[in-house]
């Protein structure tokens, strides 16, 4: 596999984004990017980023995860960010981004219990206090972040204490996709020139600057490093014979009985992923009993539109289940 890595140069003067970068490798000759904010001994809360984005999406909700004693941990997933980059589509499948995703969680920072069993559907129940009892990681996904830790959730359950779901889902190809994602999938598919910083303006409803709008261009200096998100919007099931369907369908089976408090964190304004939030309620046992904030004036990037409050509301989750 033919790899490419972004020079770090192109990273200067990243804006309210102090943190430094940590790498791992998670297969031979693939290096993965991540940086993380608060105490090291904090409960850890691993933060996926979506198409086309990275870490730097999740600035303002690690700040105020780690004011408020949380360990956050911003992923770069391999193709994005400061992760290497596979240079061909092919290179990139549904199972390999779970699988360099959870080798980094388990296998390089060792998140969550060690236990024998990963698959365990039942978990201690929630002591008088009402704090979870098991140990282990708090998952948050938005858009692509979401397919891929949603299955990491389902498949590790031993390792996870609790769940937040944010504008994403976990398609299986049973339900068809909505007419704009089909026209998001082409647009990314066909144009000559992918323009990044433009795409995710088109997911926020406030106008971003041009400082960040180049922090979103930064790890793809021409077009040959962006395979990773001309691949995405094409690994995702969009017909019940799909490759990864099996295994989508295999995890919405664990997830809804799974007992870990699962939060709904959507925003208002999200016409790809909107119409997920009470499918997750509705069907996520996880779901019951906990108030599920609806992150306001917020597009499909509602880390761009809202962060703060976003990270307000996980922190609470974690802090109080």
């Amino acid at each position: 596999m033919r790899t490419l890595r972004t020079p770090e140069e192109r990273f200067a003067d990243l804006p309210d984004f102090p943190y430094e970068p940590r790498y791992a490798d998670v297969a031979e000759g693939l290096r993965m990017a991540y940086v993380e904010a608060g105490p090291p001994g904090g409960e850890p809360v691993v933060l996926l980023h979506g198409e086309p984005t990275w870490s730097f999406l999740y600035r303002h909700v690690m700040a105020e995860l780690a004011a408020a004693g949380l360990r956050a941990i911003a992923v770069d997933l391999i193709g994005f960010g400061r992760s290497d980059k596979p240079a061909d589509i092919a290179d990139h499948s549904y199972a390999m981004h779970v699988e360099w995703t959870r080798a980094l969680l388990f296998d390089v920072l060792q998140l969550g219990p060690q236990r024998s069993e990963d698959v365990q559907r039942s978990a201690p129940g929630r002591g008088s206090a009402g704090k979870h009892n098991l140990s282990g990681v708090t998952v948050v996904g938005q858009d692509w972040g979401g397919l891929i830790g949603l299955r990491i959730a389902a498949e590790h359950p031993g390792r996870i204490a609790r769940i937040v779901a944010a504008n994403t889902g976990l398609p299986t190809g049973d339900i068809p996709m909505p007419e704009v994602w089909h026209r998001f999938k082409d647009a990314v598919l066909k144009a000559p020139v992918l323009d990044i910083g433009r795409l995710v303006q088109a997911g926020c409803k406030r106008e971003l600057s041009p400082e960040v709008r180049a922090a979103y261009d930064a790890p793809f200096p021409d077009e040959s490093y962006k395979a990773g998100p001309r691949a995405m919007p094409g690994l995702v099931p969009i017909s019940p014979d799909d490759p990864a369907a099996p295994a989508n369908r295999a995890a919405w089976e664990v997830l809804t009985t799974l007992d870990r408090p699962f939060l709904v964190a959507f925003s208002d304004g999200d016409p790809i992923t909107g119409g997920m939030a009470p499918i997750l309620l509705k069907t996520i046992s996880g779901t019951s009993g906990l108030a599920h904030p609806v992150i306001k004036g917020a597009g499909h990037f509602l880390q761009e539109d809202a962060g703060a409050e976003l990270g307000r509301q996980i922190a609470v989750f974690v802090t109080s289940t």
